[in-house]
Order: structure tokens, then C-alpha cells, then sequence
């Protein structure tokens, strides 16, 4: 890869997706077990969402990016935290979270499961030579 180029901001992307979901996470927790109010975390779970995208976007446009590593690296890690966030999630339904609220929180794992690989991967990938 050309050190000249500059490198898309993707991870500072990805990684305020992480914030928000960490957020949203700590904010619907922290209201167990009563019924958590919603609009907050819904709307940090969209912007979570479309910055997931966003960097995703950048990474697929970046010209000599080490795909190759990037799957190595990244399958692990997604299996990882498909284990941990799955964990997660048996705990909101083991503790009777249901409806709505369990969408929100199902929504929130499926972008931090997503997220934490997608850093891992795209940093590793992008020293690669």
C-alpha cells in the first residue's frame, strides 16, 4: 500500500458507532427491569447503524486494501462476538426483556458484533503489506 495515500477515517467512524451502541446498551441496562424509555436508544442504534455503513463504505472504496487479511482476521473476531453478544442477549432474555425494548437491544448487538470485527479487521488489514 502506498504510505503516501491517505487513509480513509473509517475506524474513527466505526468506533463512534461502537460509542453509540455502548451507550444505548448502558441506557436501556441501567433501566432494567422496568420498561426502559426508547427514543434514545433507537435513535443511537440508527446513527450507530448508518456510521457501520459509512465505514464499510469507505473501506470498499480505498484502492490496494489487503482484503485477503481483512477476512482471515475478521471471521474470527466475528465469531467471537457473535458468542459474546449472543451471551448478552441471553441475559436480557433470561431477565424477561421482551417486545420492543428486545428488538432495540437485539439491534444493538447485532452492530456491536459487527463493529468490534470490522476495527480489528481494517486495522490489521491496513498494515498489512
Amino acid at each position: 500500500m502506498n504510505a503516501e495515500r491517505k487513509f480513509p477515517k473509517a475506524v474513527e467512524v466505526v468506533t463512534v458507532s461502537l460509542a453509540a451502541v455502548v451507550v444505548g446498551g448502558v441506557w436501556l441496562g441501567s433501566h432494567a427491569p422496568r420498561r426502559p424509555p426508547l427514543a434514545l436508544p433507537t435513535v443511537l442504534l440508527v446513527v450507530a447503524a448508518a456510521l457501520l455503513l459509512a465505514g464499510i463504505t469507505m473501506i470498499t472504496r480505498f484502492a490496494g486494501f489487503s482484503w485477503n487479511t481483512f477476512v482471515r482476521v475478521g471471521r474470527w473476531a466475528l465469531l467471537a462476538y457473535i458468542i459474546a453478544a449472543g451471551m448478552i442477549e441471553f441475559a436480557f432474555v433470561r431477565n424477561h426483556t421482551r417486545g420492543t425494548p428486545l428488538a432495540v437491544v437485539t439491534g444493538m448487538l447485532v452492530v456491536f458484533a459487527l463493529d468490534v470485527p470490522f476495527l480489528i479487521a481494517t486495522t490489521v488489514a491496513r498494515y498489512d503489506d
